[in-house]
This record gives C-alpha cells, structure tokens and sequence, in this order.
C-alpha cells in the first residue's frame, strides 16, 4: 500500500499545478508598507534619511578633494621641486585635517543610521504582528476551518522576515543610492559633460539588464512565498499526525509528498534567482566596462587635446572624474542586488495585507450580559458581581430596557444551515430545551450533531429559522457575551503553557485561588494534580503532553466549571479515553451539568441515557426525539445504534 501511494505521489509530478500567482499593484502594495513604517516612526525616518545625506555628501567632498588634492597642492608641489624651491606643507595639511573631520561625520552618521533603522524595523514589525495577531483574534472559525495552520504561520515568520530585510536594509539603501547618483552625476557633470554623457550610456545598458532580470523573475517570487506557506503548513500537519502517520505506515508516502512539496519550492525559488543572480555580475563588469572605456577617453583629453579646448581635462579632473564613474555604477548595482529581497518582501507583504484585509467576525448585537440584583420580584443590574445574570434589552421602539434572567432555555424553530449556499447540511431543525435539561445529539457521523452546537455559540450564522435564549433572538445578542454564557468541554482538549492553576482560570482570568481548586474538586481533578511535582503551579507545555487524555480532560471540565455558565455543550467528551477514566470523568461532568442545560454529543450512547430527550440525526435532519426507553420501544435508528440489531428495525 504504502509503495502504491509513493508511486501515486511521484506521478503526480511535473502536473499543471493552475496559473502562476502574480503580484498585482505591487506600488500600492509598497506605498501601504511605507505607511506602516511613517505612521508611528516619521521623525526617526526624516533623522535617518538626514544621516544619509550627510554620509552621501561626505564621501563626496571627499571625492571632490582628489581633484583639489592633485591639481592644487600634488602637482604644484612637484614643480616647486624640479625648480628648486622649498615646498609649503601646512596649507595642504589643513586640508587634510578638514577633511579628517569631514569623513569622521560621515562616519558618525552612517552609525546613527544603522542604530535608527533597527529601532524603527523592530518597532515596525512589532506593529505588523500586533495589528497581524489583533486581526486573527476577530476572524471568524469559518477562516481557520478554510485555511492551513501552518501557511498562517507562515505568515507570522516567512512573510514578516522579508519585511525585516527590506526595511532595515533596503529601503536606507536604495535613498543612499538616490542621492548618490544624483549629487555624483552633478558631480561630474561638473568636472567633464564629455565624459558624463559616456558614463550614462553604459548606465542605460546597466538599467535595460535590471529591467529585463525584474521582469524575469518577479512572477516566480510571488510563487515562491506561496509554496513556501504550502510547505510550512505540511510540516505541521506532520508534526501533529506523527502517531497517525506511523500507525498507517505512511511515512514514505510522506516522504515523497514533501519530496514534491520541496522540490516545487526548489524550481520556483531557482527561477526567481537565477536571473537575479546573473545580474550582479553582469552589471559589475559592465561598471568596469565603463570606467575602463572613461579612462581612455580621458586619457586622450587629458594628454592629446589642447588645454584651450572645452573638452579637454587635466590629470586631477580626470582621477576624481573616474573615483565618481565608480561611485556612479555601484548604486545601480547595489540596487540591482536588493531587487531580489524587495520582490521577496512586497510578495509577503502582499499574503500579510491579505490576512488583514479579511473580513472580521460581524456582530450586530446590542442586548449584551449584566450582573443583576432582585428586588420585590424585579431585576436590575448591579455594579457587582452577584451571581445573578440578566439579558439587558433595550427597545428602541419605545426607548425601554428590559431585564431578562438567565435561565438557560434554548429553542431552535425551523432551523436551516449550510456551510455554503451550494450544500445545506440541516434541515428544518426543531427543538426545545428548558432550563436545567439535558439535550443529547446522536447519529452517523457527518449527520450534523456539531453543526448544531457550532449555531448555539454562533461559531456560523444560520440561513433561515429563529435560534433563541431565552426567549431572544440570538442575533440579537452580543457574540461576546453569548459565548460568555455556555461552557464547552470539546473530545480534543486545547491546552496553553502555562501553570495547571492558569489553564483552569482560563475560564474566568478574575478567579481566585481558592475558586480554582474548588472548581477541580467539583471536577474530580483535585486528587491527580496535588500528586503533580508542584501540584496546581505546574507547568504545562506542548498542549499538556505530560498528563494523559483523562487528565487533561477533568482540567478541561474544571475550566468550563469556574466560568459557572448556565448553558453547557459537550461534543464527544468522553470518546477518547478509556472505561476507568470515563468513570471519572463522567463524574466530573454529572457535577457540572447538575442545574445547568447541557447539549451532549456523543458516540458512547451509554453516556446518554439518562437525558431529557434524544435527537436522533440523519443527513442534517432530525428523524427520531424522545427518552432512551421511548426510543427503544419505537425499535427505530436509535435502537438500531444502540443495540447494534438491524434486523428489528428492517421488520418493525
């Protein structure tokens, strides 16, 4: 089998994986990473680029004195002493000394920058992941149900690193570049026009060569942040399905899927570089093209040309002008060098904006969770906390607000769901939950049991129908404070590093000491975590791996216990651990269900005899309601599932 899937893996490669993925307005996507960088950092900004105009114009007084250095003080000098007289050094070493002076400031700012810049890239990127991690913590579960782990990771790592390298290194080089270009070539325009016009000529071959490498490899870097999300993403799912993985023997089927993976990531990012990676060479040797070709050219000037003439240069002109060609060529190709980090950064960028761009979790509601207190029968709220909850209704229609206590009665009316428009999965949807019941949800897998408990805490919204709380329409209230009402105790538990005592106040951060423990005794967690190393202070790491699925089970019980909600909904919580354990836990549940309305899915149907009423689910309907005994004695679907005898069913 697993030969058969490795030949199917490798088959599949070299396949039209569909269109390459283009980087569309990449200006508007540069001008929108540039307000990152001005809107909290414009004063650090405007002192970095002063710094590298002062370090710019340093380096070029510094060019300009070859010239005054050769021409008024070198070859004056010589002339002095063919003919015998005595030289004057001191004017020539005040010029020295000021020039000493000059380069010192230059250098003084070059540091400054570079100190700056980091301070501003990490202040830009801390912003990035705060407003990146904000925006994540708003998106609907419908964006995470669609989209792989590991490429948001990807995001948060790959993507914001490129940003790191284009903002530090990039973006100060390519103005030090702007302004050196411009100040050398008034420069030398100053010095020779000759010379200058055939400078820009070999310049104009350089930037035909940019152009052509940009237009190459641009396409491929967008394909390559691509893949390289797709990759990360596959890692994850390894890591997390290693037990999965080795049960089915899959791991050289695996293998080659990241062969591919790998190897897909390999082709792109080759293609994006290999013309990148021609450039710098070929405009290197074009730079040493032109200087060679000016320093014939000025030779000639210099030494056949009559001094009268407009165009002729002496020996001083001539080693300044070729110091600037040098200088002239290097930011080109130094710009040419960043292209490479600047498509990388825009093409992550691109996948960062994405991710901000997308739509956040709406919420319409206004009657929001209050604390309330009793008086002769009527409800207000309080400024404390009283363990008396209320649904605060205003009425806009006559200006009112209501007080509704929460009970806990939960009511579905012809409920119809999809996750899509194209495949509805409930249909018609009827139940009716009072205060304190326990409402169990049984069928096939895929029948739709989780669905219904993902509309209760309005995880999805649904297409058609009425869902109310007590007497509400849950559009109408607060997302937030509908969530803050109902309890979850999910088959896959999620814990978070951090101390046992913090994971279990998770479900109310304001808990006390003593509150937390009182919600593991009720939880029947007490007694395993004072056998811990350091009890309710120890730490947690990699989602509790060093407790079993039971422990980690009763912590998830003890968490819904301490936030004390009226509602509980508890999917499969007891299907993956053993008998013993489920004893325990079924314990700790039956303590936190005691008064409470609890929706219970699940497979064993031994925890479910007890309920109010069953549902009975089939392909997103509700087929057959009623106790365990009424169910049985219709000898229907849930006696089929309970029993496990079809032949009753198929003669009944």
């Amino acid at each position: 089998m697993a030969d058969e899937n490795v030949k199917e893996v490798k088959m599949g490669r070299g396949r039209n994986m569909g269109p390459m993925p283009k980087l569309e307005n990449p200006g508007k996507i540069l001008g929108r990473v540039l307000s990152y960088v001005f809107k909290d950092y414009l004063p650090a900004v405007i002192l970095v680029l002063v710094c590298i105009v002062i370090s710019v114009l340093a380096t070029i007084r510094g060019t300009m004195f070859l010239r005054t250095l050769i021409n008024d003080y070198i070859q004056p000098m010589l002339t002095d002493t063919l003919e015998g007289k005595t030289a004057d050094y001191s004017p020539l070493i005040k010029e020295l000394l000021i020039m000493a002076g000059i380069y010192l400031v230059g250098i003084l700012a070059n540091f400054l920058q570079g100190f700056i810049m980091i301070y501003v890239t990490q202040g830009t990127l801390r912003n990035l992941r705060y407003e990146l991690f904000s925006k994540m913590q708003r998106l609907p579960v419908k964006y995470f149900d669609t989209h792989a782990h590991g490429d948001i990771m990807s995001i948060y790592t790959n993507d914001i690193d490129t940003l790191r390298q284009m903002i530090s290194q990039t973006m100060p080089q390519f103005f030090n570049s702007g302004i050196t270009i411009v100040s050398v070539l008034i420069s030398m325009i100053i010095i020779s026009p000759a010379l200058t016009g055939v400078t820009l000529v070999m310049v104009g071959i350089m930037l035909f060569a940019t152009g052509k490498a940009a237009g190459g490899s641009g396409r491929f870097f967008v394909k390559q942040q691509k893949e390289l999300g797709e990759l990360n993403g596959f890692i994850e799912e390894m890591m997390e399905g290693q037990k999965v993985v080795k049960v089915f023997n899959h791991e050289e089927a695996n293998i080659s899927r990241f062969d591919e993976l790998n190897e897909r990531l390999c082709d792109s990012s080759c293609k994006a570089n290999q013309y990148v990676n021609i450039l710098g060479p070929i405009n290197a040797q074009l730079g040493n093209l032109s200087y060679v070709v000016c320093a014939v050219v000025g030779g000639i000037l210099a030494l056949v040309v009559d001094p009268a003439n407009a165009l002729a240069i002496n020996i001083g002109d001539l080693a300044s002008f070729l110091t600037f060609n040098k200088s002239f060529n290097m930011p080109i190709n130094q710009i040419s060098q960043q292209f490479t980090s600047i498509v990388m950064a825009l093409a992550g960028a691109d996948r960062i904006f994405k991710l901000l761009d997308e739509e956040p979790e709406t919420d319409e509601g206004y009657v929001c969770l209050v604390n309330a207190v009793e008086e002769n029968g009527v409800l207000k709220e309080s400024a404390e906390r009283t363990g008396l909850w209320a649904w605060k209704h205003y009425h806009k229609a006559d200006d009112t607000t209501t007080y509704v206590k929460l009970e806990g009665k939960v009511v579905f009316d012809g409920v119809d769901f999809g996750y899509t428009d194209e495949k509805q999965v409930l249909y018609d949807i009827q139940l009716f939950a009072k205060p304190g019941q326990k409402i169990a949800f049984v069928g096939s897998t895929g029948a739709g049991k989780t669905t219904i408990t993902n509309l209760i805490n309005r995880f999805y919204d649904i297409q058609d129908g009425k869902i109310r709380y007590d007497d509400i329409n849950i559009n109408k209230i607060k997302k937030d404070d509908l969530r803050h009402s109902l309890g979850m105790v999910l088959q896959e538990t999620q814990l978070f590093t951090g101390t046992v005592r913090d994971n279990i106040r998770y479900g109310r951060l304001d808990a006390t000491d003593e509150e937390v423990e009182a919600a593991a005794k009720l939880a029947n967690a007490d007694s395993f975590i004072k056998h811990l190393p350091k009890g309710y202070d120890t730490e947690l790491t990699g989602g509790g791996a060093s407790l079993s699925q039971g422990q980690r089970q009763l912590l998830s019980i003890a968490r819904a216990a301490i936030a004390d909600p009226p509602v509980l909904i508890l999917d499969e919580a007891t299907s993956s651990i053993d008998t013993r354990t489920e004893k325990l836990v079924q314990e700790g549940m039956d303590a936190l269900m005691n008064g409470r309305t609890t929706f219970v899915i699940a497979h064993r149907l031994s925890t479910v005899r007890n309920s109010n009423c069953i549902m009975v689910l089939e392909q997103g309907r509700i087929v057959e309601r009623g106790t365990h005994d009424e169910l049985l004695q219709q000898k229907g679907r849930y006696y089929q599932l309970y029993t496990g005898n079809t032949s009753e069913v198929m003669t009944a």
